[in-house]
């Protein structure tokens, strides 16, 4: 019995992709199970609200399914994936064309007792998060979601977005500097004095 590509072990994306490129869909299905989660994680932090997350995340398994038989393999299926997903995600809120209501995010900062946070303190700084995120200029959140979130390397995160990897190092700096701002850290605002230690 001659080995096909879908014949191969569940675990094996390549094999996946193959065979989810000469029409298994089972094996599509397979790949779109086993990225779902952290199409879904970018799409939230990206769209910053569940129901816009939902219809991105929908939007980009979809891209992805059409772009399928043009993947090359040039790259790693997840590195394309996550190319796919963010531009599909942009495109959507663009289409919708969603601006976040502006938050103020240290009116609800509030400070920690020490020790470690408790699940409602982890939820509600998640929640800061993704307000002060959706505050973010587009293409420095996309760097650092990519980053922060999906946990992408600075060649994966150039690869995806398609600029040089100064750019994203730029990007992230920037977004990240933007987000503490945002969330309140005075030291995170050249124009704020720090105290000398």
């Amino acid at each position: 019995m001659e080995v096909t590509p879908h014949d191969g072990p569940l675990d094996d994306e390549p094999a996946l992709v193959r065979a989810a490129q000469t029409g298994d869909r089972q094996a599509l299905d397979r790949l779109l199970r086993r990225h779902h989660d952290r199409v879904y994680a970018v799409c939230r932090r990206m769209a910053g609200n569940e129901a816009d997350a939902r219809d991105a995340t929908q939007e980009a398994l979809l891209a992805v399914v059409r772009g399928l038989p043009r993947f090359d393999g040039r790259a790693a299926f997840s590195t394309w994936v996550y190319r796919v997903a963010t531009n599909a995600c942009l495109d959507e809120l663009r289409r919708r064309n969603r601006r976040p209501t502006p938050v103020d995010h240290r009116a609800r900062a509030e400070p920690r007792m020490s020790g470690a946070p408790t699940d409602g303190e982890r939820v509600v700084d998640r929640l800061m998060i993704d307000d002060a995120l959706r505050d973010v200029p587009e293409e420095f959140r996309t760097a650092v979601v990519l980053r922060d979130v999906a946990g992408l390397d600075y060649a994966e995160i150039a690869e995806v977005l398609a600029i040089p990897p100064g750019t994203v190092r730029s990007r992230i700096a920037r977004g990240r500097r933007a987000l503490a701002r945002l969330l309140g850290n005075p030291a995170a605002d050249p124009s704020v004095p720090t105290e000398a230690p």
